[in-house]
């Protein structure tokens, strides 16, 4: 697969989306795909979704065009068009969280059944080689599930989702590239391609929403393009990498979880306290809001950059620094609850003592 080829794909995909997204978006109010507003959410307004049909058709046609018919992807085309037919329904029926649980399971043991699993762990300091076993199995559909979920997580802003996608699967191709792992670099290019397309129409006004449609289908691809680069050789630090990628919903997350526990609501009870809502609070506009949280994406993808070639020592370094960084910003914008500051009070104590 030449260089030519992929930069040609790359187009292809970009202006397919930008030209069906508006026929996606007639079709998504034909059939009442819409989102309506509630006290949860920030729109006002009656918004048309399933946009993820417009990513998923462009790098379909990216695809075509740069002949990518290896056998060794038929698994993963099905899982990605199961994943969009699961999307599509639920942006027009609001499927139970168990059916799509259930759906996703069974794509990703599919992927697993294809061969396509985690075999084992390096861990520093302890071994060099931790054999899975039969846990290999379990573990891989743990991952794609998980990740598959990732993007849903973000996806309260316009273009918040989609710009996050698009730097997460940069970072994905940056190292694909580096390691000369082609087939990665090809399928992320047209995943880029087309979430740019569509961010054409989705960044603030959007004119459309991505859906399940468009996050189910972009964590997927996500689970898949990091599971290809860690196939057969696990590290603790090669399975940190994608996790650091997916660092602005998984962080967003944690802190969701602590939040609720720490004010005794039940883990999956919705507020308005994530990330962007903080963010808003705090002043910054919609538009802004999108960008500064792009900023930390961006942070968190160099950081796995960074940690993919670093010695072991720098590696602890980053995450030691990430960590910190993470529970700086969630201090400074109150994700927790306004007393939640455990780092301010003892640097407050220390510069005391000093």
């Amino acid at each position: 697969m030449s260089y030519e080829r992929i930069i040609f794909a790359f187009f292809v995909s970009l202006l397919t989306v930008i030209i069906i997204t508006p026929f996606i978006k007639r079709f998504a109010i034909k059939i009442g795909a819409v989102d309506r507003p509630d006290k949860r959410k920030v729109h006002s307004k009656l918004m048309p979704r399933m946009g993820g049909l417009a990513i998923f058709i462009g790098v379909a046609a990216g695809a075509v065009a740069m002949g990518l018919f290896e056998s060794s992807i038929r698994t993963i085309s099905i899982g990605a068009v199961i994943i969009i037919i699961l999307g599509m329904l639920d942006d027009k029926f609001n499927l139970s969280a168990k059916v799509k649980f259930a759906v996703q399971t069974l794509v990703a043991c599919m992927i697993a059944s294809s061969g396509l699993t985690m075999d084992f762990f390096s861990v520093p300091f302890f071994t060099d080689r931790l054999e899975l076993g039969w846990l290999a199995f379990p573990v891989t559909v743990i991952w794609i599930v998980g990740i598959t979920n990732s993007i849903n997580l973000i996806d309260g802003l316009d273009g918040l989702a989609a710009g996050i996608s698009v730097i997460g699967l940069s970072t994905i191709a940056v190292m694909a590239l580096t390691a000369d792992k082609i087939l990665i670099l090809s399928i992320s290019a047209l995943v880029i391609a087309s979430t740019l397309g569509f961010l054409f129409y989705n960044f603030h006004p959007a004119k459309i929403f991505m859906g399940d449609t468009g996050s189910l289908f972009l964590g997927y691809m996500i689970s898949v393009l990091s599971l290809l680069g860690l196939y057969k050789s696990v590290t603790l630090f090669s399975i940190v990498v994608p996790v650091i990628i997916l660092g602005v919903p998984i962080f967003d997350t944690s802190f969701a979880i602590i939040r609720r526990l720490l004010n005794k609501q039940p883990i999956s009870s919705p507020d308005k306290s994530h990330i962007h809502h903080r963010l808003m609070a705090y002043g910054l506009s919609h538009r802004m809001t999108v960008i500064a949280i792009y900023l930390i994406g961006v942070i968190f993808s160099l950081s796995a950059i960074l940690l993919s070639s670093a010695t072991i020592w720098l590696s602890l370094f980053i995450l030691c620094m990430l960590i910190l960084f993470m529970q700086i910003i969630a201090e400074v914008t109150g994700l927790v609850n306004e007393k939640y500051k455990p780092f301010t009070k003892f640097y407050k104590r220390m510069v005391k003592k000093n």
